[in-house]
């Protein structure tokens, strides 16, 4: 399942497990091609995947340095594990993950 969330749920959802993060914007192509990914990612596997959209939370995207989007985070317990910028297919996205 895929959720959208306000800035102040944020923190409190990547606290516990394994919680993939999209940072994306409603604008950018890659970010639009990797939203089918995710869905089957967050069906396929037992993680959460939250997408922030960058336009509308410039202070999240600011607090962990976005600068070019799609840009996922992988939070474990609360913290930071990996960070990618750029399109991934499925396959790779597994692997990453």
């Amino acid at each position: 399942m895929i959720k959208h969330l306000e800035k102040e749920d944020f923190h409190k959802e990547i606290e516990k497990g394994a919680v993939l993060v999209d940072f994306y914007a409603t604008w950018c192509g890659p970010c639009k091609m990797m939203e089918p990914i995710l869905e089957k990612l967050s069906k396929e596997k037992d993680i959460k995947v939250i997408k922030v959209d960058v336009d509308q939370h410039e202070d999240l995207a600011r607090e962990y340095g976005v600068m070019s989007i799609p840009n996922l985070f992988l939070f474990k317990d609360g913290k930071e594990a990996k960070n990618q910028v750029g399109y991934l297919p499925y396959e790779q996205l597994e692997k990453w993950f």
